[in-house]
């Protein structure tokens, strides 16, 4: 998917504010050494994580969608009553239904303004983003909250070290404005269903509901083929980054910051090193806050502002992978 049409946006948009949220309970690889046949030094060799971070059990994705909103609400300096619409993308929502975003806009006391949510996995951020980015452009809506949330550690076996070691639970929320520069470049998309066992969660819907067989067998919850991910990752996200920089007439050069979806630094490093991006030009916290999926590129990003790491118009590329399988990329020339 070509996200540049021909027709000229009616407004510019830029990122209004940015925040981020993660739970106080930090695994690290020490205390997976205790449970797991692993070490500390096989982790990190194959993935770049030392650590991550869990939820209570107490703690649902709205809880920490709402923290990250507020984050990114006090960066902006705006109310929740200025955002016109609330976007969450998970895969963990609170409830099947009711939309964990429609949660979340009542708790910041926003109630009546539109909400819905995104399931795209890991890439829902990148979705997101290009979605809202059209809503804004188009005129449809002058202010969105763009959040990303996941409880991963609620649906991953904690016993089986393919998955264990990887995910983490997190938020990243974006306030996306309308404005007289258009920070958005460009976009690609894409999308392949044709083996969703490659990435998935056997018993989790309407294919396979969950019932006592599932749960003996473990089917509800995340199976992964690592080897088959890693390759796939990769190759689409090098190759959606190519066309969407092709079809902005740029060049990896022109990049100022990669902003990869922080899946495993292996991954990170090579689709870097195909795109010819310093590593001193590549965002990264995989290390701290391991996979928190659709969360992880909004909080990366509310770490370097933080840090001011972006200067007015740096070009950024936004790129993820995830299941579906799903991929895509997002070019935006950020604005201070």
């Amino acid at each position: 998917m070509n996200g540049r049409s021909e027709a000229p946006a009616l407004f510019g948009v830029r990122i209004a504010g940015l925040g981020h949220y993660v739970p106080d309970i930090v695994v690290s690889n020490a205390d997976l050494e205790k449970h797991l046949d692993t070490s500390d030094e096989w982790i990190v060799t194959r993935t770049g994580m030392r650590e991550r971070r869990h939820a209570p059990d107490n703690m649902a994705v709205s809880d920490m969608s709402v923290r990250a909103a507020e984050h990114a609400l006090e960066r902006a300096r705006l109310r929740a009553s200025d955002i016109d619409c609330y976007i969450v993308a998970t895969v963990t929502p609170d409830y099947a239904f009711p939309a964990t975003a429609c949660v979340v806009a009542a708790r910041l006391g926003a109630v009546g303004k539109p909400a819905f949510d995104i399931e795209i996995g890991c890439s829902g951020f990148i979705y997101g983003l290009s979605l809202v980015a059209s809503l804004v452009r188009s005129g449809v809506f002058r202010r969105i909250m763009l959040i990303g949330a996941e409880k991963l550690s609620g649906i991953m076996d904690r016993d089986d070290r393919a998955t264990a070691i990887l995910f983490g639970d997190g938020a990243g929320a974006a306030i996306v404005e309308r404005a007289e520069r258009d920070s958005f470049i460009g976009c690609e998309l894409g999308a392949d269903g044709s083996n969703p066992e490659v990435l998935y969660i056997p018993a989790s819907g309407s294919r396979r509901p969950v019932d006592a067989a599932a749960i003996a067998a473990g089917d509800h919850f995340i199976h992964m083929q690592g080897r088959e991910v890693f390759k796939t990752a990769v190759n689409r996200m090098v190759d959606s980054s190519t066309l969407a920089l092709e079809r902005a007439h740029l060049k990896p050069s022109d990049v100022q910051w990669l902003v990869p979806h922080q899946a495993n630094k292996r991954i990170i490093d090579a689709a870097a090193r195909y795109l010819a991006v310093p590593s001193d030009r590549v965002l990264l916290n995989v290390d701290r806050f391991g996979n928190t999926s659709a969360a992880s590129i909004p909080i990366v990003m509310s770490e370097a502002v933080g840090n001011d790491l972006f200067k007015d118009g740096d070009v950024l590329l936004l790129v993820g992978f995830g299941a579906g399988l799903s991929w895509g990329s997002v070019l935006w020339r950020w604005a201070a």
